[in-house]
């Protein structure tokens, strides 16, 4: 069952009024049994894979899943200053079972690890796009579904960066325009 995208509040894009400045930045590709995780540099040009998460069959005793344990754990070590999140669409936009997984991880990750911003970012057919190229690139089915999840998380984080690299030119473009 699906919901129209308009019933939830709307993948977020990067903004120069949110933008916590230069630094790593990881993403997440949240699925049902597995999460992909990627960083990139500080400079934020180049994502890059770093693991894959199992996910948790439920909470641990006084503390949040293991795989939300874990993620704020990389947080940490990579000293990350944003985080971005796969929402999974449909090609129609609406919000499926997957769309609801995410939004409900980025919640309790964004509790876990407050105050580092968690964002949701629009990742319609990334594990699509990331098991095709893995496939054409040679790598065996066998070992594929650990590393299709981090290269979808490579592919959502690349986007944003991708996305806020312009933002962030357009924002210096404008300002050297107004000193004119």
């Amino acid at each position: 069952m699906s919901t129209p995208a308009s019933d939830e509040a709307p993948a977020d894009r990067p903004d120069p009024a949110t933008d916590p400045g230069r630094g790593r930045r990881i993403a997440v590709d949240v699925g049902s049994v597995r999460i992909g995780v990627a960083s990139c540099d500080p400079d934020g040009v180049l994502a890059t894979p770093v693991e894959t998460v199992p996910r948790a069959k439920s909470s641990r005793q006084g503390g949040p899943p293991a795989d939300i344990a874990r993620i704020a754990e990389i947080v940490r070590e990579y000293e990350a200053v944003e985080v971005i999140v796969g929402l999974p669409r449909t090609l129609r936009g609406e919000n499926g079972t997957a769309a609801g997984i995410a939004r409900k991880f980025a919640k309790q990750l964004r509790r876990v690890i407050d105050p580092i911003p968690v964002r949701l970012s629009d990742e319609r057919l990334t594990t699509v796009s990331a098991a095709r190229a893995l496939r054409e690139s040679g790598v065996r089915a066998r070992g594929q579904r650990q590393m299709i999840d981090q290269a979808a998380a490579v592919s959502i984080l690349q986007g944003w960066l991708d996305e806020r690299s312009s933002m962030v030119k357009d924002a210096a473009d404008t300002a050297v325009g107004d000193d004119a």
